[in-house]
């Protein structure tokens, strides 16, 4: 783990020195605190241009794993975009190394220190759900149970107690997987944004997954 906080903090001074500074998004408790073999980007908010995002990515290596910065004022329109340019970059380097995985950085408040999430497999659509899983064949064996974000009282008045009280509502087989699907709002902050896939990556229960589709509507 010092190697990470090492690095990231050396960044920091770097992006200091420059009138740069990245606000990471905040979560209770991270499941992931140490991740080996790293090279980091960043995407940094700018106050007095709030349209622009400047992603800094000069010293990312695509055989590690991915350590993504952002700063959680950004709306999910803003730097969607760009989170999906880094996923297909990755993914399109002949260097890159089996089992790297990519994942955001946030701070950890349980542990006052950094904590992770992966995003290596999500796939970010910016069409409803509905119209993509139309074109799409069904999947057999899974019941999908939609989760949609469109305000910020809808991230304030959401709970693992809540979600799990919803989900005992829901009827499906037996021999079935229960699949939860992610809507935001693209107005939505990435602070919100990782504030709900903590919480719904900490929930425990058998036979519920979490699909790897999420979707940024309008």
């Amino acid at each position: 783990m010092k190697k990470i906080v090492f690095f990231i903090i050396i960044s920091f001074f770097y992006s200091c020195g420059k009138d740069k500074v990245i606000q990471l998004p905040e979560i209770q408790h991270a499941n992931i605190s140490k991740i080996d073999d790293v090279s980091a980007a960043y995407l940094f908010f700018d106050e007095t241009k709030m349209d622009s995002v400047d992603l800094n990515r000069k010293n990312i290596i695509s055989s590690t794993n991915w350590l993504i910065n952002v700063d959680k004022r950004f709306t999910l329109k803003q730097v969607i975009p760009h989170i999906k340019f880094l996923q297909d970059k990755k993914e399109g380097s002949s260097h890159k190394k089996e089992n790297t995985k990519n994942y955001f950085t946030c701070n950890d408040l349980s542990r006052k220190n950094l904590g992770f999430i992966e995003f290596t497999d999500v796939v970010y659509h910016d069409e409803p759900g509905a119209d993509y899983f139309s074109k799409t064949a069904n999947i057999p064996n899974k019941t999908q149970f939609n989760l949609t974000f469109i305000s910020s009282e809808d991230i304030k008045n959401f709970s693992i107690a809540h979600l799990k009280s919803d989900l005992k509502n829901v009827s499906y087989q037996q021999n079935e997987t229960l699949e939860i699907i992610l809507h935001f709002h693209k107005n939505l902050t990435f602070q919100h944004y990782i504030t709900i896939k903590s919480i719904v990556l900490n929930l425990d229960l058998k036979s519920v997954t979490i699909s790897n589709h999420e979707f940024i509507f309008n």
